[in-house]
């Protein structure tokens, strides 16, 4: 039971990341800029203001938005799978299905990053990536784990 229930909290700990790596607004940074998947932000005097992404390649921008949106809906779903499954798997059954869902949750992070990093800021000198970046990468690993765990966990025999 105890496993169980960190399954779900790292489950529910790896959708509240990738939610806040897709919305955030700090994808790349700098000290006046900051940048995320749907626009970017200007520090002019002490106000930010909104702007849309202008000079990205539309066709990348475009792959990791909605790859990333896509590891969210996959995950999530992945989780309401698993809860079905506790209750309609039979005894000694892998997770297969959850499992699936889970590595194609992974899958659409990792591409989402992957683009951004070799397509969106290659060129760049100034500036960095932010916290939603890494929390891309991190939730990447997170899902992989999570992929791995159901597809090897089995519904325990009474």
């Amino acid at each position: 039971m105890l496993v169980l229930g960190g399954i779900v909290v790292l489950h529910i700990t790896t959708i509240i990341l990738l939610l806040v790596a897709t919305i955030d607004n700090a994808w790349w940074i700098t000290d006046t800029v900051s940048t995320d998947l749907w626009g970017r932000w200007d520090l002019a005097g002490s106000d930010w203001h909104y702007t849309n992404l202008k000079n990205y390649p539309e066709e990348f921008l475009q792959a990791v938005q909605a790859t990333s949106v896509l590891a969210c809906v996959f995950a999530i779903l992945a989780l309401f799978v698993f809860v079905a499954q506790l209750f309609t798997l039979p005894k000694g059954q892998r997770f297969t299905f959850t499992g699936v869902l889970q590595l194609i949750a992974c899958l659409c992070i990792m591409i989402a990053a992957s683009i951004y990093t070799a397509e969106l800021h290659a060129n760049d000198t100034v500036g960095g990536y932010g916290h939603s970046y890494v929390l891309a990468w991190i939730s990447f690993v997170l899902t992989f784990v999570l992929a791995i765990t159901y597809l090897v966990l089995r519904k325990k025999s009474e």
